[in-house]
C-alpha cells in the first residue's frame, strides 16, 4: 500500500526533526570527545592531561620519523630567499649593548654556569651555512639563509659529555623568553647557533648577537638573543608550552 503523501508543511517538519536528531547526536559525540580530552585532575600549562597525551603521541611519531633515518630539512637555492618577518619581541624588547653580552653555559650535572663565552668563542667554531624554509606556528613560512655554529659542535667543545643529557634549555639574558628542546633535535646536524642571516650579521629584531635556528621545529622554538644554555635530564620550562602550545613543536 503506497505511503500517505505528506503536505509540504508536514515534509518540512519531518526533515526538521531528522536534522535536529542528527545534529544533536553529532553535538553529543563532540561533547563526549571534548570531555575525554579534558579529563584528568591537573593540566600542564593550559593543556589538559588527555590532550597533552595526544600531543605526546604525535611527538613520538615525529621523533621516530625524523631521527631514525637521519632526516634533514629541505634546503633551497639563494634565488628563493625571501624577507622574513621579525615576529615576536619577548626577551628582546630592550636595547642590547653588544659589549656587555655573554653566554652562560651550564653543563650536564652542574647546578651553576661553568663559564661565560663571547661571540669570539662561538665564531671560533666551524662555520656552517644553510638555506631553509623557516616555518611559523601561525601558518606562514619564509625561505631564509642562516650561518653559524652547529649546536652539536658547540656542545662537544664547551660542554663535553652533555650530549648524554635528555634536554637543553635556553633563555634570553633577561630570562623573559625561554625554550626547552629534546636532545636529538638539539644535536640535529642542521641545528645552529646562528649569528648571520641572509648574508649579513643578525640585527636586534632577529636576535642579535646569537639565536637558535632549528629547522625541524616551528619558529616558537627558535629563540632569539640567547643568554644561557643548560643541559639537563629534566624537561625545561618553555614559554609557549606554558601558554597551551605543544612542548615538542616539531614539524
Amino acid at each position: 500500500m503506497p505511503a500517505e503523501k505528506l503536505t509540504p508543511e508536514q515534509e518540512i517538519a519531518r526533515r526538521t526533526r531528522r536534522s535536529f536528531m542528527v545534529m544533536g547526536g553529532a553535538a553529543a559525540a563532540g561533547l563526549a570527545g571534548f570531555g575525554m580530552l579534558n579529563a584528568g585532575s591537573a593540566a600542564e600549562g593550559d593543556i589538559p592531561p588527555a590532550l597533552r597525551g595526544v600531543l605526546g603521541f604525535n611527538e613520538r611519531v615525529v621523533r621516530t620519523a625524523l631521527f631514525s633515518d637521519n632526516h634533514l630539512a629541505k634546503t633551497y637555492p639563494a634565488s628563493e630567499i625571501g624577507k622574513i618577518k621579525a615576529n615576536g619581541d619577548v626577551g628582546i624588547d630592550e636595547p642590547l649593548d653588544p659589549a656587555a653580552w655573554h653566554l652562560e653555559i651550564v653543563p650536564f650535572g652542574a647546578s651553576q654556569p661553568a663559564g661565560k663565552l663571547t661571540m669570539d668563542d662561538v665564531r671560533a667554531l666551524p662555520r656552517f651555512e644553510e638555506t631553509i624554509d623557516f616555518k611559523c606556528v601561525e601558518g606562514w613560512s619564509t625561505v631564509t639563509q642562516f650561518a653559524g655554529a652547529r649546536l652539536a659542535d658547540f656542545t662537544a667543545k664547551f660542554a663535553p659529555g652533555s650530549e648524554k643529557a635528555d634536554c637543553v634549555g635556553m633563555r634570553t639574558p633577561d630570562e623573559e623568553y625561554y625554550v626547552g628542546l629534546d636532545m636529538p633535535s638539539a644535536l640535529h646536524p642542521q641545528t645552529l647557533l646562528a649569528y648571520e642571516m641572509n648574508g649579513a650579521p643578525l640585527n636586534d629584531q632577529h636576535g642579535a648577537p646569537l639565536r637558535l635556528v632549528i629547522p625541524v621545529k616551528y619558529g616558537i622554538k627558535n629563540i632569539k638573543r640567547i643568554g644561557r644554555i643548560e643541559y639537563t635530564n629534566k624537561r625545561p620550562d618553555d614559554y609557549w608550552a606554558e601558554r597551551g602550545y605543544d612542548w615538542y613543536a616539531g614539524l
